[in-house]
């Protein structure tokens, strides 16, 4: 079993992950620090702390397909049977691994493993169970905020994702012209097209804090969101005009009546440049 946590100049939220991965209560697992070229002292600080915890420095910034990509790869190298994707500004409960092997070994079918995502600053509200459904009119995707049967997941979020080792093997790695976002609605959608399932650990309880890898309020993540949004329907969707177009007009939209030309602008960028933005 090995964890693989993606660092891009946020040690602090990535030490506060790794501390709570101290009282996990699970046997035979290591972690894998991935540390996407930050440029902050980011693996000084986290080495200072936790010298025992292994850090790959990945060289330049892969995005976060990319990144757990390297990751992914040494892990089945050294012959892990599970990977388990944690965003680094999570924390998590002892029971959450076990939790989830143990849901993924009562199905061999069941190729992915979501958790109960709380919010880190209402403990008690639920921002994901597991993952969510994509609305392919709308162009849009929500998550499901209170525990439905594992058959409506349309996909779980990598926020934490437990992989079995003989799915990635069938299919793959993540699509890492997914700089940011919806790589994890895709990987899981080729899941499901290959015939496995989705399921969620309700008692694997991880407690999330809201994009801290770029900021809520910024401007850049409207323009990965974006991105990313039209290259999913455009491999997902019959008619990838449809929810793309839709689902950036409404997103313009919302952003011009509150008078945030810059978040427009930064919607704007993401359909319709190619290259990555950094």
């Amino acid at each position: 079993m090995v964890v693989l946590l993606l660092n891009w100049n946020n040690s602090r939220d990535t030490n506060e992950c790794l501390e709570s991965l101290r009282g996990v209560e699970y046997d035979d697992w290591n972690v894998i620090v991935l540390d996407n070229a930050s440029t902050d002292g980011s693996v000084e600080r986290i080495r200072g702390r936790f010298p025992e915890v292994e850090i790959m420095k990945l060289g330049e910034n892969l995005g976060f397909a990319g990144g757990n990509n390297a990751g992914i790869r040494a892990a089945l190298e050294r012959g892990a049977e599970y990977v388990w994707l944690l965003n680094n500004d999570t924390t998590v409960a002892p029971e959450t691994l076990r939790a989830m092997v143990e849901k993924a070994e009562a199905d061999p079918k069941v190729g992915a493993v979501g958790s109960a995502i709380y919010s880190a600053a209402e403990p008690e509200r639920l921002q994901a169970w597991g993952g969510g459904y994509v609305n392919f009119l709308l162009g849009r995707s929500r998550h499901y905020l209170r525990p439905v049967p594992d058959e409506r997941i349309g996909f779980l979020t990598a926020a934490s994702l437990l992989l079995r080792r003989s799915a990635l093997e069938s299919l793959g790695l993540h699509d890492d012209r997914f700089f940011m976002y919806w790589e994890d609605a895709d990987y899981c959608f080729r899941l499901r097209s290959a015939g496995w399932r989705l399921a969620v650990a309700g008692n694997s309880k991880v407690w999330h804090k809201e994009q801290g890898s770029v900021g809520k309020q910024s401007a850049l993540l409207d323009t990965y969101f974006n991105r990313s949004a039209a290259r999913f329907f455009e491999k997902n969707s019959r008619v990838p005009f449809i929810p793309t177009w839709v689902g950036v007009t409404l997103r313009v939209a919302k952003r011009a009546i509150r008078g945030d030309f810059k978040k427009v602008r930064a919607v704007w960028t993401g359909i319709t440049r190619t290259e990555t933005v950094r």
